[in-house]
């Protein structure tokens, strides 16, 4: 098992899980900021916006994940705070840094949906890094399997994998090997737009139907009742990602 443990700084524990997520954070602004600076748009903007983006994203992921485990958290709220110790979901993180970007993006009167589309591919390459956190912390895997099934992948997956003396199926990879590819297709499709906001919503969609058949397969999904909250808003992500991409094009058709 690999520490989650980093390295300690006198009575200061660095976790991976953020080292990951501030990487994965890093890499997502370097590669927005050059994408804004080639298509006309300040970069300074996509720095300002990141800077607020980020800690609503980490507070709407993680009020989002509290209000669906709250019995493991109301005997001692404070423990909510404890985001290194993971508990933060994606979809509570994308609301969050949603409405910080548009507040952002209205009071500076940035055209929207190209700035959307600056930041989708950063995005879900960043979704695709992060994933890696949730392998430190052994979260965000599937249900037991066999020694025969684990032995197709690494061993220091197997080994990570290998809770409690069971093996998991490694569902953080399949989410972080669909984002990656979500992020390729994103980024060559940019280029081959025909109007803003494409980007933005097909990664919307295409996001959702992997996380969609991949939360089919884990086992710490957040519940309403006996639906999987994921999959729940990952259909009405897709549904409206679909009408608005339909939209966006009859709209560019009409003009």
């Amino acid at each position: 098992m690999i520490d989650p443990v980093a390295f300690e700084a006198g009575p200061l524990q660095v976790r991976w899980y953020g080292i990951i997520m501030a990487a994965a954070f890093m890499i997502g602004t370097v590669l927005a900021y050059r994408r804004a600076a080639r298509v006309g748009i300040n970069p300074e903007h996509i720095i300002n916006i990141i800077t607020i983006i980020i800690p609503s994203a980490i507070i709407g992921a993680r009020l989002y994940y509290v209000a669906f485990t709250w019995s493991e958290y109301s005997h001692d709220p404070l423990s909510a705070l404890a985001i290194w110790e993971g508990g933060l979901a994606i979809h509570g993180g994308i609301l969050g840094g949603l409405l910080a970007g548009l507040w952002y993006v209205k009071k500076h009167g940035l055209p929207l949906w190209n700035t959307a589309d600056i930041l989708a591919p950063s995005l879900i390459l960043g979704q695709a890094i992060g994933r890696w956190g949730n392998f430190i912390n052994q979260e965000a895997h599937g249900g037991a399997v066999s020694e025969k099934f684990i032995s197709h992948f690494p061993d220091f997956i197997q080994r990570q994998m290998y809770i409690d003396g069971r093996y998991y199926n490694p569902t953080f990879l399949y989410e972080s090997i669909w984002d990656f590819g979500v992020f390729l297709f994103l980024t060559h499709y940019w280029n081959r737009r025909k109007i803003s906001g494409e980007v933005s919503i097909l990664y919307l969609v295409l996001y959702s139907a992997g996380r969609f058949v991949i939360e089919g397969l884990r086992t710490d999904s957040l519940m309403l009742g006996p639906i999987r909250v994921a999959q729940m808003v990952s259909i009405m992500l897709i549904i409206g990602g679909i009408w608005a991409f339909y939209m966006r094009r009859r709209k560019n058709s009409s003009a």
